[in-house]
């Protein structure tokens, strides 16, 4: 199965897309060659602008532009992204409700041997907090290309979380996007796994293992954190009895927390979080932090025989 990273799509969508919107306008914080807005640059020089390493600097011109007409998009790491320049983000961004979209890449800690400086956990938690903004987090290049579609689309401040590794293709090029309503990947009624990012390959890999022993799990690919699917949440709850949430990222804030805000509130059922667990990353090989942090399929699948009393 040939993989591609998310950032990867990301890059050939905007570049794709300049050509057919003269707006687009993209803004990048010295890092283009790795979040690939390198693509767009290349192409329409005239309308892509290297900030330099200010990120607070690069969101507050984007909101300008954005003023005055254009359609925004920022690239960095996400960690700089959202964790140096909140400050532009909530009140330059955010709260004018601006048509800047905040396309970062290197998300979560997959990042690798970079460490923890530059593993973003906590982004999801910061970007769902905040009102006016729409978060997506897709699962493979063509849903990334798909979303670049519907940020261009909506009318205001979208941030799109994208990673650095390669992740398999899990869609075909047709499937139907849209912005807040989920994808189930695979039917089941034993449980749900609900995932987003990278980790809906590992959910699904998780639920091979467990139809093997007879344990038929739903997959459901939460590609929007905001505004949430709350109607395939309640649904799932009340159709399996009970879930697991699968993310690249902290417990704490992120998708887990969504879903069980959900499920308290509207349909009580045990829900355990797949992610990290309240620590910061370290340095090593992706595959390598993938197992130490528990993000497998295999501490998936863990996770539900643990929620349904198997293990």
């Amino acid at each position: 199965m040939k993989k591609i990273a998310t950032r990867e799509a990301y890059g050939e969508a905007l570049a794709g897309l300049g050509a057919e919107n003269p707006d687009i306008v993209v803004l990048d914080a010295d890092l283009a060659k790795s979040t690939k807005t390198i693509d767009f640059a290349k192409k329409f020089p005239s309308r892509f602008f290297d900030m330099g390493v200010a990120e607070a600097n690069m969101l507050g011109t984007a909101a300008g532009l954005a003023a005055s007409g254009k359609i925004a998009f920022c690239s960095t790491f996400a960690v700089f992204a959202i964790g140096r320049a909140f400050d532009q983000l909530r009140n330059s961004v955010c709260y004018p409700k601006l048509n800047v979209k905040i396309a970062a890449s290197h998300a979560g800690i997959t990042v690798g041997e970079d460490g923890a400086s530059h593993q973003s956990v906590e982004d999801i938690a910061l970007t769902r907090a905040l009102p006016n903004l729409t978060v997506i987090v897709p699962a493979d290049a063509a849903e990334t290309k798909k979303a670049v579609l519907e940020a261009i689309k909506i009318k205001g401040p979208v941030y799109l979380r994208l990673g650095r590794l390669a992740v398999p293709a899990l869609h075909e090029d047709d499937f139907v996007f849209e912005t807040g309503k989920a994808i189930t990947m695979r039917e089941g009624s034993s449980a749900a796994i609900i995932a987003a990012g990278l980790m809906v390959a590992e959910a699904l890999a998780a639920a091979d293992e467990l139809a093997g022993e007879g344990i038929d799990v739903r997959v459901i690919n939460m590609h929007t954190i905001k505004p949430l699917d709350a109607e395939a949440v309640i649904r799932a709850a009340q159709q399996t009895k009970a879930i697991v949430t699968a993310e690249e990222h902290s417990i704490i804030g992120g998708l887990g927390s969504a879903v069980a805000e959900v499920v308290c509130e509207y349909c009580p059922v045990p829900v355990y979080r797949v992610g990290v667990k309240d620590s910061f990353g370290e340095s090593g090989a992706p595959a390598e932090l993938m197992q130490k942090f528990g993000l497998t399929s295999r501490h998936i699948a863990d996770a539900v025989r643990k929620i349904k009393g198997l293990k």
